[in-house]
């Protein structure tokens, strides 16, 4: 555990009041009440994997032989002050061999009132995936992972300073299966955080000239798909018709209008919309501040897809770029309401892991959506999607494992608007606009100009990687490179002693997820690109 010996060797240099909190069992730790909860706990065993990232000679040994709401848990000298640090990580091998039962592989982190009567009341935990047969670390963030509070009407956990126990809870409680599972480098700490800010703005359309959309700005995909229907039970045609999407006093009207129109074969009875930008982009803020439609039936839709979706008729495959079918490219919906809900809006998340009905969404009520203008923003960073209205945050997206499956976010995408109709129309439905202010993206000020130099000087090769990635360097030659994880956590950092214009980076070891790798050059330029361990 040589990582945290020199982790807590700095924070000694921390004032003398600054809440130290790490077990490595091996003497090291500032932890000395682990309790074991209906099931066994030793924590001075020895590692029986030494194996991947965990060489430590000591473990903390968890046997659950069927206790319904086994743990292992520890109470600290002082509360945790989650306003300041909101992040736990620990190590964990859970062997195959040691499980009973089809209980979910997964790994609780509860944080507890130790002091109250029963101190689960006003609980807060994060719940984990965990793989069987292999050390790996799992983070817990209290400001940014989606959490559950037992009590809803207890406050986000990175507003309270009342927690002073921490729970470890192994496939879940409320069972009496078995677990056996070994747990070390356990630590309490502040984030190190390389969160990009997004301030720079990069393309918009405020719609200040009266008329027809700006061609420049937006396409108009009017292509039925296949069969002649849209998605979902669409009844709608989209049109490139001024009547169904025209500025006028500085708004974009999307109008979904009651009408019979024949196109491309097909008569249906309603109208509107489907507007996809010109403009495609990597990583950054959209704010759209925009009026819903009224009706029961409307469906409008402030959202994205990826750049390189196969869809024909819509504005990217046109321009050649269709390589991948949904949800392979992944779908943002930033935001959606429907009119039989009228007071709620919702974003989701679409991926090969969760498409269609996906779990992956959520959202808040909004009694004055279709009466006020209200600013959607989604902040996408290669580490979450973070979702909110009015600045208001009701949904963050951070698989613990991002992959092609889970996070398909590391390619280009674009901006659609529409307003769809569904078959429970009501009769009296005449028409409604989703009114539209402005769309704006913002990207990092350092974006356009280090982002494509990069992709000039390095290519990197495989990626996503199971064990070996490539460097290729096409300038100069390597004098030394780092990889951090997507907390900014440092990984490795390595000085290279010999002329070399191709690296070879072992990730074997890695746990699955998004990496960004740092190369100097002995021109002295600095370059980093991302890349996927899956």
């Amino acid at each position: 555990m040589k990582n945290l010996n020199l982790l807590l060797f700095l924070l000694s240099f921390i004032a003398i009041n600054a809440q130290i909190v790490q077990d490595d069992f091996e003497g090291n730790g500032t932890i000395n009440s682990w309790y074991g909860d209906d099931c066994g706990m030793d924590n001075n065993f020895a590692n029986p994997f030494l194996t991947g990232i965990n060489t430590s000679a000591t473990v903390l040994e968890y046997n659950d032989t069927g206790g319904q709401f086994a743990n292992v848990r520890f109470d600290a000298e002082s509360n945790f002050d989650l306003t300041l640090k909101n992040t736990f990580s620990l190590k964990i091998y859970v062997p195959s061999n040691g499980l009973s039962g089809s209980q979910n592989n997964q790994v609780s982190l509860k944080l507890q009132d130790g002091t109250i009567a029963q101190p689960w009341i006003t609980q807060s935990e994060i719940i984990k995936p965990i793989a069987l047969d292999t050390w790996q670390e799992v983070t817990f963030n209290f400001d940014a992972d989606n959490f559950i509070n037992l009590d809803p009407n207890s406050l986000p956990p990175s507003q309270r300073t009342d927690f002073n126990r921490m729970l470890i809870q192994v496939n879940g409680e409320n069972n009496f299966d078995a677990v056996v599972a070994y747990v070390d480098a356990v630590l309490f700490f502040e984030t190190t955080s390389n969160a990009p800010v997004y301030d720079n703005l990069v393309w918009s359309d405020e719609f200040d000239t009266d008329g027809a959309i700006n061609p420049v700005n937006w396409h108009h995909q009017t292509q039925l798909p296949n069969g002649g229907s849209w998605f979902n039970g669409e009844i709608q045609h989209y049109t490139n018709r001024v009547d169904n999407a025209f500025v006028s006093g500085g708004f974009l009207n999307v109008l979904a209008k009651k009408e019979t129109f024949t196109d491309q074969g097909f008569t249906k009875q309603y109208t509107s919309a489907r507007l996809n930008s010109k403009f495609a982009f990597t990583y950054g803020k959209v704010e759209v501040r925009a009026k819903l439609p009224f009706g029961v039936g409307t469906w409008p839709a402030i959202w994205m897809l990826g750049k390189n979706i196969n869809e024909d008729g819509g504005y990217w495959d046109i321009q050649g770029f269709d390589t991948t079918s949904w949800p392979a490219c992944g779908e943002i919906d930033i935001m959606e309401h429907w009119g039989h809900n009228q007071n709620f809006v919702q974003s989701a998340m679409h991926t090969p892991s969760s498409s269609g009905a996906t779990v992956n969404h959520g959202g808040q009520n909004n009694n004055t959506a279709s009466i006020d203008y209200h600013v959607y923003t989604l902040v996408w960073s290669p580490e979450k999607m973070v979702f909110s209205v009015d600045g208001i945050v009701h949904y963050t997206y951070n698989p613990t494992v991002k992959n092609a499956s889970t996070w398909p976010f590391f390619e280009e995408q674009y901006i659609l608007l529409n307003v769809a109709m569904l078959p429970n129309v009501t009769a009296s439905f005449t028409q409604s606009a989703m009114e539209i202010d402005y769309v704006r993206v913002y990207q990092e000020s350092t974006l356009s100009t280090t982002a494509f130099d990069t992709i000039k000087v390095l290519r990197i090769y495989p990626n996503p990687v199971d064990d070996i990635l490539n460097i290729k360097v096409n300038t100069s030659s390597v004098a030394s490179y780092s990889v951090k994880d997507v907390s900014g956590r440092l990984i490795t950092n390595v000085k290279i002693n010999r002329p070399l214009q191709v690296l070879a980076v072992d990730a074997t070891y890695y746990s699955n997820g998004l990496y960004f790798i740092t190369v100097t050059l002995e021109n002295g330029s600095i370059e980093t690109v991302k890349f996927i361990k899956k």
